[in-house]
């Protein structure tokens, strides 16, 4: 049983750090679909485009700026999974 419980927590902690770190650039991505989407209501303009482009842009920017965060955390999640090995 101890051997489930520890692959749970495994599993568990690997869905934690996975979601901490794709949550800021889901967020913005989410955030400039919004605003997209009111503007293209309040203008009434119907171009599909118009919301991919800037949301893509914006998530990699995202991504870009957060990236020496998202090092140190994988690489702690690293650390600490080859410490359990």
């Amino acid at each position: 049983m101890a051997y489930d419980e520890v692959m749970l927590e495994l599993v568990r902690e690997t869905l934690i750090v996975s979601l901490k770190i794709a949550a800021p650039i889901l967020l913005a991505g989410v955030l400039v679909g919004l605003v997209i989407s009111v503007l293209q209501s309040v203008t009434s303009i119907q171009d599909q485009s118009l919301t991919f482009v800037p949301k893509i842009v914006v998530m990699l920017l995202v991504a870009v700026v957060l990236l020496p965060w998202i090092v140190i955390r994988l690489a702690a999640f690293a650390t600490a999974m080859f410490r359990l090995m």
